[in-house]
């Protein structure tokens, strides 16, 4: 640990170098936004967001899933899900009712407008899917590498 008085060891401009040559997470991260900006753009014109499109179609299920499962499902923990969940609850695209078995647990319901939502999002997303794909070499090598990761 430095004290005020120490001056940082600088890092060298080598490691920054390597960094941006080699780094697994900066090059996710960078994909990540990019992917993110894409089905944005894609999904605009409908008024959600890539992230809500992936929310809504978890829920697209035979029975209403817990919150537990979904922010499982997404990788989010619960606090960060109910965040974004709010916004579509507003809207009137889900619910969140108590579940009958688990008064503790919560389940999320698409509401009809929100599978009209999803209805209208599933072509632009098949689109988008098939571009990005398209750019891409291997795509089931990049899915399989990222499953890996997760």
């Amino acid at each position: 640990m430095s004290t005020s008085s120490d001056s940082p060891t600088p890092v060298p401009y080598e490691t920054t170098l390597l960094v941006r040559d080699h780094c697994l997470c900066l090059r996710a991260q960078r994909a990540a936004r990019a992917m993110a900006r894409r089905f944005d753009e894609a999904f605009r014109s409908i008024g959600i967001t890539s992230g809500q499109f992936s929310l809504l179609i978890s829920l697209n299920r035979p029975k209403p899933p817990t919150l537990g499962s979904v922010a499982e499902l997404l990788a989010m923990d619960r606090t960060t899900l109910t965040a974004n969940i709010k916004p579509l609850e507003k809207r009137g695209l889900l619910t969140v009712t108590p579940d009958p078995a688990d008064r503790r647990a919560r389940l999320l319901s698409l509401t009809q407008e929100g599978r009209a939502v999803l209805a209208e999002a599933v072509p632009l997303w098949h689109a988008t899917q098939a571009a990005v794909e398209a750019a891409v070499p291997d795509p089931d090598a990049v899915r399989a590498g990222l499953d890996a990761l997760a």
